[in-house]
C-alpha cells in the first residue's frame, strides 16, 4: 500500500509544479507588453528533484511587512528556484519576453500536464480492476 502512495505523491507533485510553471508562463505572456518586464520560469526537473528530496527551495525570500496589520506571508515559491529566462531578441522597451517561446513551453507543459493526469486515472483505474476482481 505504500508503494501506491509513493506512486500517488509522485503525480501529485509533478502536477502541482506543472501547475505552477503554468501560472508562471501564463504570467510571462499577460506581461508580454509591460516595459522592462523580466520573463521567468523554473527548471522542472531541478523542481522536482527537491521536492522529492524534501528540501525547501531556496527560492523563499521573507515577506515585509511595512504596518503592524499585515499579515506575514511565507514568501515560499513552492519549492523552485525562479530564473529569468535568457533573452532571445532584443525589445527596444527591456521586456525581455518571447511570444513564440512562451507559446511552445506553455503548450509542453498543458501536454505534459495531461500526460500526468493521464497516468493518475491509469494507476486508479489498474486499482480499481485489480479489486474487482479479487472479490467473488
Amino acid at each position: 500500500m505504500a508503494d501506491i502512495g509513493n506512486h500517488v505523491g509522485v503525480y501529485s507533485k509533478a502536477l502541482d509544479l506543472r501547475a505552477q510553471r503554468h501560472q508562471m508562463l501564463a504570467s510571462n505572456i499577460a506581461n508580454a507588453d509591460t516595459p522592462h518586464y523580466k520573463a521567468r520560469d523554473f527548471d522542472f526537473q531541478q523542481a522536482m528533484a527537491t521536492a522529492m528530496s524534501g528540501r525547501v527551495g531556496d527560492a523563499a525570500l521573507p515577506m515585509a511587512t511595512t504596518a503592524r496589520g499585515h499579515l506575514a506571508g511565507s514568501g515560499d515559491s513552492g519549492g523552485v528556484r525562479l530564473q529569468y529566462r535568457s533573452e532571445t531578441q532584443s525589445a527596444v522597451d527591456g521586456n525581455t519576453v518571447d511570444m513564440d517561446v512562451e507559446r511552445a513551453q506553455i503548450a509542453d507543459n498543458a501536454i505534459q500536464y495531461q500526460i500526468l493526469t493521464q497516468l493518475i486515472g491509469d494507476k486508479f483505474r489498474g486499482l480499481r480492476t485489480a479489486m474487482s476482481g479479487t472479490q467473488g
